[in-house]
């Protein structure tokens, strides 16, 4: 898994991704966990399937150690299988708070319909932000 400070965007050909047009459906997975002050959030983007399973348990687990509710940034999913599903019910079922998800694209809301799932989930369309502690970051 990789931190936050890794979070440049590359596209498969090892180029530089297209700020205007984001992820492509082909796009690697990549998983964050980056935890704020009042919250913790996992930053998905492009393909989450099987091949990422053990990192979204090394994300689950991450999140759960900050004792803080847990959202989801969905915004840059290009594709989610039943792992990801999986992923979000998971977390929904272990988390003491509502777990958020966040700009989920249509592909990821239609697959929370299905399953249902969404109804365990929050749904927000906008994004607040991270509300990072500055200062015990710079130390």
């Amino acid at each position: 898994m990789q931190d936050a400070s890794n979070a440049a965007s590359h596209s498969p050909d090892g180029g530089d991704a297209d700020e205007n047009t984001g992820p492509q459906i082909g796009d690697p997975a990549s998983i964050h966990v980056i935890v704020g002050t009042s919250r913790a959030r996992v930053v998905l983007s492009g393909e989450i399937d099987a091949e990422v399973s053990s990192e979204l348990g090394e994300a689950i687990s991450d999140a759960e150690a900050s004792g803080l509710p847990v959202e989801i940034d969905a915004h840059h999913v290009t594709f989610m299988d039943s792992s990801g599903v999986a992923f979000l019910a998971r977390l929904a079922s272990r988390s003491p708070h509502t777990v958020r998800i966040l700009r989920a694209p249509p592909t990821v809301r239609f697959l929370l319909e299905v399953t249902r799932i969404g109804e365990l989930l929050e749904i927000v369309d906008d994004d607040p932000g991270v509300d990072l502690d500055i200062t015990s970051a710079q130390h």
